[in-house]
């Protein structure tokens, strides 16, 4: 067994040593031949609108949801019109998981997919027979509607005490430990203690072994990665043959009329109320900025598919305000 490498204190697997010596050795020689970029020059990127150095960039994020994490309810309340709670549970329903089901959900901090998909396993177990509703924003939206337990409307607390450990497993990953704190304390008061992991760790370098997992979810994640292609390429590592990736995230509203209000309100109102609620102009400011960088919908599938999957989707909701791509990890036919 390969021993782990340490990159940015987090563990990686170096599953091919052989083929990261010659990836090594050509990249070497081609740099010799091709001496374009000076050896302390650092590659940029995007944070937000502002160019930054990569090896920037994560710690600025990082400080960012360090600085949100304690009132991650209250952003997404402001980036999304109080609505990202029916969007996690249409994506956990679109999911479908099934009782068995080995997931990982990255960027995931602070529960909300995790619990979701808890819940969603223990209905199943109480009422194997679910019917799928359509997804649509009801004009009066009950404490109970769509699965969101009577106390968890307007704190997001979790109602889990009924939930009876089967083999199901959702492993959550976040590379922010102020994050999974978070997350932890929640289980805590609802007293979720098994049937979940916590496990600090990077997108772009998940410390986790080859086909590892049924199900990979990251919802409102992977626009703050650097190199959204290697949390792409990871993702299929981890996943076993036939495991399906899912990704949660806001996008790009179609409607030119609709797209402009959104985007007076995104950059007129939520840094203002990110000061006033949580005295945190930048903070909201850059999370503003990030939906804009990142692909809209059509570009964000060609990079999933770029990555190895196949039976690529994906699905507006709200207008585009948010999207659901869907990708599997098909078996491959030798002929």
């Amino acid at each position: 067994m390969a021993a782990p490498l340490k990159i940015s204190g987090f563990c990686c697997r170096n599953e091919k040593p052989l083929a990261n010596f010659i990836y090594r050795f050509l990249s070497t020689n081609s740099a010799t031949k091709n001496e374009t970029r000076p050896k302390n020059e650092s590659r940029e990127t995007h944070f937000g609108f502002e160019t930054v150095a990569e090896d920037e960039k994560e710690e600025r994020v990082y400080e960012v949801f360090k600085n949100v994490a304690g009132k991650y309810d209250l952003m997404n309340d402001a980036m999304s019109f109080g609505i990202h709670r029916l969007w996690k549970d249409h994506f956990i329903h679109r999911m479908a998981p099934v009782e068995g089901t080995k997931l990982l959900d990255v960027a995931g901090g602070t529960g909300d997919i995790a619990f979701r998909f808890l819940q969603y396993i223990q209905s199943q177990n109480d009422d194997p027979i679910m019917v799928e509703e359509s997804f649509s924003i009801p004009t009066n939206i009950e404490a109970g509607a769509y699965s969101i337990p009577s106390d968890y409307a307007e704190e997001e607390k979790i109602d889990l005490s009924g939930y009876k450990e089967d083999t199901s497993h959702v492993t959550v990953c976040d590379i922010n430990q102020e994050m999974l704190n978070v997350g932890k304390s929640r289980a805590e008061e609802a007293g979720i203690f098994t049937g979940i992991d916590w496990v600090q760790g990077n997108a772009e370098c998940l410390p986790f072994e080859d086909n590892s997992f049924d199900a990979y979810t990251i919802a409102y994640g992977i626009r703050n990665c650097t190199h959204v292609d290697k949390v792409l390429t990871e993702a299929f590592r981890v996943l076993k043959p036939g495991g399906r990736f899912m990704c949660l995230e806001f996008s790009q509203v179609n409607n030119l009329g609709l797209r402009r209000l959104y985007d007076s309100y995104s950059f007129e109102v939520i840094p203002v109320m990110g000061q006033v609620l949580a005295r945190d102009w930048k903070s909201y400011q850059y999370l503003v900025e990030s939906i804009r960088q990142f692909p809209n919908q059509k570009k964000f599938a060609a990079m999933i598919r770029q990555a190895g999957f196949g039976m690529v989707t994906y699905e507006n909701l709200t207008f585009g305000v948010s999207a659901i791509h869907s990708g599997y990890k098909l078996l491959k036919v030798v002929k």
